[in-house]
């Protein structure tokens, strides 16, 4: 399960730097400012929680259980919904889109609970 992670977080980061640079170059002059704002904080919280997939990965190696595993889950949903939802908000302009996004952070803040539940409850190999 930790390769498995690790392999999601490498992707992840990899997907945020191709959006980032696809905003930055390709968007700039189809969306507003308001807009393009919007965009850059999908691609910011989606590498930030590409860097929380690896950081699980590492987690599930040192600290075996549920919690790692859990928090790792709760990041992969937690990315397609919140930043999946402000990517298809900014490019469709369906602001009703913007209503599932904080489902999407929910999901990331429990996935930074379940990785402290694991440091805390771990022990080390």
């Amino acid at each position: 399960m930790d390769r498995f992670f690790a392999v999601l977080g490498a992707l992840s980061g990899f997907i945020a730097v191709g959006a980032g640079a696809f905003g930055a170059h390709g968007l700039k002059a189809r969306l507003t400012p308001e807009l393009l704002a919007v965009f850059e904080t999908a691609v910011r919280y989606q590498m930030y929680h590409a860097l929380a997939l690896l950081a699980v990965a590492w987690a599930i190696g040192r600290w075996p259980g549920r919690a790692a595993v859990a928090g790792g889950w709760c990041f992969v949903a937690g990315t397609v919904i919140f930043s999946g939802s402000l990517y298809a908000l900014t490019l469709t302009g369906l602001r009703g889109l913007g209503a599932i996004t904080p489902i999407g952070g929910v999901l990331l803040l429990a996935g930074w609970l379940l990785l402290a539940l694991a440091a805390w409850r771990g022990t080390a190999r």
